[in-house]
């Protein structure tokens, strides 16, 4: 019951009429309120930026953050909402690192970096290590969601090699996104290439809050205790601490190699 009273959501779209979030105050509001009856007691808003479609420099982000909790319905609530961004890889990161107009979740040192959802770049393994010699540490949004990804797990797995962590969407454990990201997903926890899991909540009809229904899932029963393990790192984070993490592999090339795929 602990874990569940202090769980936390690094990865959401919560606040209004800034991305492909809540439109209005009453579906920001029944977002929260899922949320909460999911067992989440705060939420990092991570709007879109540097996206094709969407900008949120941090001043617009606590600024929107500061109209949510200064609002009495969602002070009722009681779930605590955290500044964040969801930072589209390019090469204006570095800069804006420097400007201020991208900060880390909740000033920490932790920064999610969103990857094009067809390719890898070329540049992401340098811009790594440039994060990382800026003082941050890049936590990579749904990887098995991104194609290149789910064709080569070796691409994600040389990005945590070289100091990236990775987040899971809660949904693609159960095959919300369908049966090949689920199996995708499954691998990176087996392999150790997963340190969160998030909802990437949107709405609440078609991207919900799924938090402490995915421990409850019957497909995720055998996960309970790596999930439970994944979801605490998400407080060390608001409190800008080092999570828990372990070697990756790459178990998933032998059973390939048992199937007789190469």
């Amino acid at each position: 019951m602990e874990k569940k009273n202090s769980m936390i959501d690094i990865h959401n779209h919560i606040l209004i009429n800034v991305d492909d979030g809540p439109n209005s105050k009453e579906e920001m509001l029944r977002l929260l309120k899922q949320a909460k009856d999911e067992g989440v007691s705060g939420v990092v808003a991570t709007p879109h930026h540097l996206h094709p479609n969407y900008d949120n420099q941090m001043n617009v982000v606590k600024e929107k953050v500061n109209e949510l909790l200064a609002m009495e319905e969602v002070q009722q609530l009681g779930v605590d909402i955290y500044t964040g961004q969801e930072v589209r890889a390019n090469d204006q990161i570095l800069n804006q690192l420097d400007s201020g107009e991208i900060e880390g979740i909740n000033q920490s040192k932790y920064l999610l970096v969103e990857l094009p959802s067809n390719r890898v770049p070329r540049f992401t393994q340098n811009l790594i290590y440039e994060i990382q010699n800026k003082g941050f540490v890049p936590i990579i949004a749904h990887p098995e969601r991104n194609k290149e990804i789910t064709q080569n797990l070796d691409k994600l797995y040389d990005l945590i090699n070289a100091g990236a962590l990775s987040q899971l969407t809660a949904q693609s454990l159960v095959g919300k996104f369908g049966k090949n990201i689920r199996n995708i997903s499954i691998q990176m926890i087996e392999n150790n290439l997963v340190h969160f899991i998030a909802s990437d909540a949107h709405n609440v009809e078609n991207r919900p809050f799924y938090m402490s229904s995915l421990l409850n899932h019957r497909k995720t029963k055998k996960y309970t205790e790596q999930l439970q393990e994944l979801l605490a790192n998400s407080e060390s984070v608001i409190n800008d601490q080092n999570i828990r993490k372990r070697q990756p592999t790459q178990d998933y090339k032998k059973k390939k190699k048992l199937l007789g795929i190469f």
